[in-house]
């Protein structure tokens, strides 16, 4: 591998102009990197007795390489927080959180893949070494715990045995500090509500989006209850007529504030409504230059949603391959079962981004942008601002600082 270090005198790593490498000239690889440190952790438990287990070592070294990886994904998402975190953002920083947000996904997808290496590893030779786990387990993962909550996971959303900190950490109050100021703090999913209640066209003495999205439902919806009405036959009409009411009913859970709350209050949505406003009109409007990359950002966090998911169910089925569905887990839960049941919407953090597909409507309804808001969405706001401190004190449509 050729990754020199390189030093303040010009040399090379390799270190021609002498055997030893002080300090004033640089750091070897290896002290770089504190490898001595890393290499040296696999403390496996099976080699002080009789039959040292060989894939002990496979065991661990696979899930230090996911406990690094969580730190970088945690790493992250705190700076993708703090970008988030201010009144506007500006398009270079919403460029950066688009490389982080991607960068994240590539770590995902490598956890994704890693979880068939420890399939390599038979059920019977797990069993060779699982007693010395006991009661370690995977859901004391300190780190993946704090990106849960990083993300925006509730407690109350969570599965009843992995709600209590007790349950999970003991007596570790290091760690329950931790979490608790890690559910304290603004999540990722707290801050991008807050980014997307800021779309400029959601105004009602503006653009007024919500109102005109409601209009054209109305009007899509009425004109396929003329057409069902026109059906020649009684079961058809009848038919149609009900299938049409079921969609009235469906966007009813978005036009009606106290609905939608009370979606909220039952774990179904998690949005704000006003963020899901500013959610759908960034999905319409996609294609317009500054919903371009809100529109690629909220793309990327349904791709964090889905792959953790898809890593939840790997290790499920991994687990159910290596123990079985009716042995306990290694930590006192109900093993398979209880990790099945991670596999809900429960842990989905923008599920509402998955579901707005459901309010969709054909594109020749979708509300014609005004010229005003055409301009407005055509310019970045660098630009956009230039152009309003050159109009005399016009002020015209506000940015609001979403992008």
């Amino acid at each position: 591998m050729s990754c020199p270090v390189g030093n303040s005198n010009g040399q090379n790593a390799d270190g021609q102009e002498g055997e030893h490498l002080g300090a004033d000239v640089g750091m070897l690889y290896g002290e770089y990197l504190m490898l001595d440190k890393v290499l040296s952790s696999q403390r496996m438990l099976s080699a002080n007795s009789d039959h040292p287990v060989h894939d002990e070592h496979l065991f661990i070294v696979t899930h230090q390489a996911y406990e690094l990886w969580f730190k970088q994904i945690i790493f992250e998402v705190d700076s993708i927080r703090d970008l988030f975190n201010q009144e506007n953002i500006e398009e270079s920083n919403t460029l950066e959180i688009l490389k982080r947000l991607n960068r994240i996904t590539l770590i995902l997808n490598l956890l994704v893949d890693q979880v068939p290496i420890l399939e390599t590893m038979t059920p019977l030779d797990f069993m060779d070494f699982r007693d010395y786990l006991s009661p370690a387990s995977g859901f004391q993962s300190l780190q993946f715990r704090l990106l849960e909550n990083k993300l925006g996971v509730k407690t109350e959303h969570r599965v009843r045995y992995n709600q209590s900190y007790s349950h999970v950490f003991g007596t570790d109050s290091e760690a329950i500090e931790a979490l608790q100021k890690s559910e304290q703090d603004p999540s990722l999913s707290n801050l991008v509500q807050k980014w997307l209640e800021r779309t400029p066209g959601l105004e009602h003495d503006g653009f007024d989006f919500w109102g005109k999205f409601k209009e054209r439902v109305d009007k899509l919806l009425n004109e396929k209850e003329e057409q069902a009405s026109s059906e020649p036959t009684e079961f058809v009409k009848n038919y149609r007529l009900m299938d049409i009411q079921k969609r009235r009913d469906v966007y009813k859970t978005v036009f009606d504030p106290k609905v939608h709350e009370a979606l909220v209050a039952r774990g179904e949505r998690r949005f704000t409504y006003k963020a899901l406003q500013g959610a759908m009109m960034i999905s319409f409007y996609r294609d317009e230059p500054r919903f371009s990359q809100p529109h690629q950002i909220l793309m990327l966090l349904m791709d964090i949603d889905s792959l953790i998911t898809k890593w939840r169910y790997n290790h499920v089925i991994m687990v159910q391959r290596m123990i079985g569905s009716q042995q306990l887990g290694t930590g006192g839960s109900s093993g398979y079962q209880y990790l099945r049941s991670t596999l809900s919407d429960r842990y989905k953090v923008f599920i509402d981004l998955f579901n707005l597909s459901t309010f969709l409507i054909p594109r020749h309804y979708i509300p014609e942008l005004s010229l005003e808001m055409k301009h407005v969405l055509t310019h970045s706001k660098e630009k956009l601002h230039q152009k309003e401190c050159c109009k005399d004190g016009h002020n015209g449509t506000p940015s609001n600082g979403t992008v």
